[in-house]
């Protein structure tokens, strides 16, 4: 792995799988697993706060104690390696609503870049929520609250003018 993948969403897959494969019979595995991957995506999502790294923690180290079998006892430890090794992803997901992966949908941020954007008009036609705005000729620009970020613009610029 690079610095083009995500520690935070990385760390909620394999939570994820661990919340599918638990066989339900302890509380820590079932419940406590639900609860990590929940905070994670409300993390993920870009509505994450600054307790919730102290939550992830404390519920972390309850169900490796708690937890029955193998499975619930190291379910945890992808989240507390990559907030052990990777913080700062966790902080930049909560604190500068920002994934520096850019890997997080609803964190990217996608942008025209003004000297490159020739003003064709390509990405304004292809977006599909009329996201874009600008005229003939002119740079245009992105409202990123209308934006859905599915990199439809991106791959349609001819000019490599968005990222």
């Amino acid at each position: 792995m690079d610095d083009t993948k995500c520690m935070v969403n990385l760390a909620k897959f394999y939570l994820g799988f661990t919340v599918d494969e638990s066989c339900g019979k302890c509380t820590p595995c079932r419940i406590g697993t639900k609860r990590m991957l929940e905070i994670l995506e409300k993390i993920t999502e870009g509505n994450g706060e600054t307790e919730d790294l102290e939550k992830l923690e404390r519920l972390a180290k309850t169900i490796q104690k708690a937890s029955v079998c193998g499975l619930g006892q190291t379910a945890p430890n992808p989240v507390l390696s990559t907030m052990k090794y990777f913080r700062d992803e966790y902080v930049a997901h909560i604190r500068d609503k920002k994934c520096p992966a850019n890997e997080c949908k609803a964190l990217k941020a996608i942008q025209i870049d003004p000297e490159k954007c020739k003003g064709c008009g390509i990405c304004k036609k292809n977006c599909p929520v009329n996201a874009i705005t600008g005229e003939v000729k002119q740079p245009h620009k992105i409202d990123e609250d209308i934006c859905i970020k599915c990199g439809t613009c991106v791959s349609k610029c001819p000019f490599k003018a968005i990222s």
